[in-house]
């Protein structure tokens, strides 16, 4: 039984890339600036083909990236393609490289696309093998099905196969595959920017083609179509007639080719292990020294370093023997605060014990885990001390956090698994956590022995790999922002959502009728202007109300229709109202769907508190994060905003919510970093930082400064922070580019060291790849590396914008930990319920407000000693609007 499967290269790396393909400044990357994400993906994809069935062979077929003999014959051949990114460009050869490694046949050709090479070969192969195979995501090729060729496209995930065949095709798509070519004529080809026959679609296509069978059929007997379309067909048959031969794959294309050379190998193991070195990609390495393993016959060793595993065995001299372990909570789910402890595992380098949840009523396990003088090590602390809290449980001297050790020796590793946390400092057998638990949400245990073994491993690699990790620390200089700033963070924040947030239902139920009625309000307005009903929320819709029944511009279109994205909406809202009834009706319907429902939702317990969780290893600055709920991106700006504070409420009789924050922190850290003497004057004067830059840049008395004025400045001031550049100021300002780059020169010429700072910022991470902030947290940044003109900026851009963002965070941090020190040394009843970016939020007591209100302001602006006055703004109110 012979099987050749034949694979279109290119939709298949198309679709790899596209898979994984969102914020370019978050996609895998090497160190080297390099984005591998496409290669990762195709990696994958191929390994799995490689496991098909009974495949005898392989071959993969390339465009060559030139004009075809289809755009010799239609100039507008595929003419609405956009061009290839240049972060999925970069990645070619990458894909092809691996191929060869591969030992797998390939072939591109001028003249011929990808799909006439595999269309040709399919042709060839058909009377020589039992089966071919054509994996595609491309749906032209389905029309090469017949006899023994099928069709497979790739589905969501790229793991998953639509399989076409003779028998299930008229089922699946109701027309024969040989009739594909005629279905395009009529209906065209969007993808290829080819045309059809005006008001032919789907279903009339469909009857026509169980009626007539082809094209050419329905010319011949034209007279007997129906009456509406035979002018069309009159009209489009030199049009139909093109479609239907641009689209039809060659199956003759003229070129040698010896199909003996698509036999199935075996790779090169050691060119496929040093290509992943080279592109960083370890979880392949991992898989990679296992095949290796297996390929090796050696003597058996014994495993001097043999971990023993213990489950439900309470051992009480192993128990009593620790002066240090590892602990890990294995949980029901990923939020702790809805989770229920499944069991939980002790161990040091070689000793590991499993035990199930019950036995964390055992006096001798509760006694270890609260002993102050022995050692824990973690690999989430918080995540620990809330689950074991829970269980009146105060796990005490935690002295190592893995997620937060891996987090301050480079930010990107505060999102990875354990497994890539641990590869990047040791090789580990650690299976990743899909291997073990299902991706639902409880989760799905999918093998309970290999979970309770799994517990084990990671307490056991905790160990053993702690030191190592405080070591480069040490070397990087970030040992004391891990351990003097971090990890007490992680149990102050732990006793933050510990506390929770009061929220008022009664009052939050009001805001959603008011919101509903604000929304049928505008629906109704909308509707009026629109001239008829339609859905909103569908960008379809409204695309073709605002760009062809309205006519207000010329819109972008894309696959899905019109762009109707909230800048677009933003710019035509200059023209007309519509557009900003959109935005607004849009704005109600996020209110209600995130917040009134969203915050309620989220009331986990009889006391009407949310319990936010705070992601300390999130973002790559250092600023903190929350989810379920997300509590820092409720609007403060705005009325609506401000709204829903008010629903949030002291949780003390008669207390009341007290708020601190930093005034205007990034700009006085940037004034500090550069020790730029004009504005250290003006901050340490008390001026109005804005009014004052407007005085130096407009060169008028700071008296006669207009609101325009004071604006600009403004703009520019937080604009410098943020690596704005003078197009982006342009766009801010709605000025010229001229006009804008004379305001940033005038603007470095007020503050000379500023522009001195951040030239030597960015010639620092071109040199070293990387920023520090004043507490030496890095930010790694390839982009600034590559070669790519747009990443290169981008990366300058992120560069200036790091130290100053980073620092403003590790304040932040100081001052919260301080606050917790001293609420602690005073014994108030006061408690921290929210972080918010420069904000800290108190439910305070009533007879401790004015001494948290005091303890506050003094914290805050001596948190840190800078060469700038630190102000802190401290508030309070009913509720957290305030008022």
């Amino acid at each position: 039984m012979s099987k050749i499967v034949l694979v279109d290269g290119n939709s298949l790396m198309f679709r790899a890339y596209y898979a994984t393909a969102y914020d370019p400044s978050k996609m895998m990357r090497a160190s080297t600036g390099l984005y591998t994400n496409a290669i990762y993906t195709f990696v994958i994809l191929f390994n799995k083909i490689r496991e098909t069935a009974g495949m005898t062979n392989i071959f993969v077929a390339f465009d060559k990236g030139k004009k075809t003999l289809r755009h010799q014959e239609y100039g507008d051949y595929k003419g609405t393609r956009k061009k290839m990114p240049e972060e999925f460009a970069m990645q070619i050869p990458y894909i092809k490289e691996y191929l060869d490694i591969m030992q797998i046949k390939r072939l591109e050709l001028d003249d011929y696309e990808a799909d006439d090479i595999v269309g040709t070969l399919a042709e060839r192969s058909k009377n020589l093998f039992d089966e071919v195979m054509v994996i595609t995501s491309d749906r032209d090729l389905l029309q090469l099905v017949k006899d023994n060729i099928s069709v497979c496209l790739t589905k969501t995930g790229l793991s998953e196969l639509d399989i076409y065949t003779k028998d299930n095709f008229y089922e699946k798509l109701g027309y024969n595959a040989s009739q594909l070519i005629d279905y395009k004529a009529l209906t065209g080809d969007k993808s290829d920017n080819l045309p059809g026959i005006p008001k032919v679609g789907e279903v009339t296509a469909k009857k026509l083609l169980t009626e007539f069978s082809t094209l050419e059929n329905m010319y011949d007997n034209i007279d007997k179509l129906p009456a509406k379309l035979i002018n069309n067909f009159k009209e489009n048959e030199s049009i139909a007639r093109r479609t239907k031969h641009l689209a039809t794959i060659y199956t003759d294309a003229s070129f040698d080719f010896d199909l003996n050379s698509t036999i199935l190998k075996e790779p090169s193991y050691d060119d496929l292990r040093s290509f992943y070195e080279k592109l960083e990609l370890k979880s392949f390495l991992k898989k990679l020294n296992v095949v290796k393993e297996e390929t090796k016959i050696e003597p058996e060793k014994t495993d001097t370093n043999k971990i023993n595993y213990h489950f439900n065995e309470l051992d009480e001299k192993f128990l009593n023997s620790l002066s240090e372990f590892s602990l890990e909570i294995e949980l029901s789910e990923e939020n702790y605060h809805k989770a229920k402890i499944i069991g939980f595992s002790i161990g040091n380098e070689t000793d590991g014990y499993y035990f199930e949840e019950e036995y964390l009523n055992n006096k001798l396990i509760k006694k270890i885990i609260e002993d102050e003088n022995i050692k824990k090590y973690c690999l989430d602390s918080k995540k620990v001390i809330v689950s074991l809290e829970k269980r009146d449980i105060n796990i005490k001297n935690i002295d190592f956090d893995l997620l937060l050790a891996a987090y301050s020796y480079d930010p990107s590793l505060g999102q990875k698994d354990y497994h890539t946390m641990i590869t990047e400092f040791m090789d580990n057998d650690l299976p990743y956590v899909e291997e073990v638990l299902g991706k639902k949400n409880p989760y799905q245990i999918i093998d309970f022995e290999k979970f309770k073994k799994y517990s084990i491993d990671k307490v056991i690699y905790l160990s053993q790999i702690r030191n190592l990790i405080i070591d480069k620390l040490k070397i990087e200089e970030t040992y004391d922002l891990f351990k003097e700033m971090e990890l007490p963070l992680a149990r102050v924040l732990a006793k933050v959502e510990l506390n929770g947030f009061k929220v008022d239902r009664i009052r939050l139920k009001e805001l959603g009728d008011i919101f509903n009625e604000k929304l049928k309000e505008l629906e109704e307005q909308i509707y009026e202007i629109a001239g008829h009903p339609f859905n909103i929320s569908s960008p379809k819709q409204l695309g073709v109300i605002l760009f062809e029944e309205m006519k207000l511009a010329k819109g972008k279109k894309n696959k899905t229709g019109y762009s109707t994205t909230a800048e677009i909406l933003e710019k035509l809202a200059r023209k007309h109202p519509f557009p900003q009834m959109i935005l607004e009706y849009r704005k109600y319907s996020k209110l209600i769907s995130t917040y009134v429902n969203g915050l309620e939702s989220e009331i986990i317990d009889d006391t009407n508190k949310i319990h936010t969780t705070f992601k300390q290893a999130l973002t790559l600055t250092g600023r903190l994060s929350s989810v379920e709920p997300n509590i820092q991106n409720i609007p403060i700006r705005t009325d609506e905003g401000r709204l829903i504070r008010s629903a949030f409420v002291p949780s003390m009789p008669n207390g009341l919510l007290i708020s601190a924050d930093y005034s205007q922190i990034e700009l006085r850290v940037l004034a500090s970093m550069s020790n730029c003497k004009n504005m250290l004057h003006e901050f340490n004067e008390g001026l109005d930082l804005h009014s004052a830059t407007a005085s130096r840049i407009y060169n008028v008395p700071i008296t006669e400064i207009t609101k325009e004025m004071r604006r600009n400045a403004k703009a520019v001031n937080f604009g410098i922070v943020y690596g704005m550049t003078n197009w982006g100021l342009s766009e801010e300002l709605n000025i010229s580019v001229n006009e804008a780059t004379s305001f940033i020169e005038r603007y470095f010429e007020a503050y000379p060291e500023i522009k001195t700072y951040l030239d030597e910022v960015v010639n620092f991470a071109e040199e070293n790849g990387y920023t520090k902030t004043m507490y030496n947290r890095r930010r790694y940044i390839p982009e600034i590396k590559n070669s790519n003109v747009n990443l290169k900026e981008f990366g300058k851009r992120t560069a200036k914008n790091a130290p100053i963002q980073g620092s403003a965070a590790d304040i932040m941090k100081i001052a919260m930990i301080k606050v917790d020190q001293e609420f602690t040394k005073n014994d108030l009843k006061s408690k921290i319920v929210a972080q918010v970016h420069d904000e800290l939020i108190i439910d305070a007591t009533e007879n401790e407000v004015e001494i948290v209100k005091k303890l506050l302001k003094e914290t805050f602006e001596n948190a840190v000693k800078l060469n700038v006055k630190l102000v802190s703004n401290v508030e309070c109110g009913k509720t957290w609007d305030l008022k």
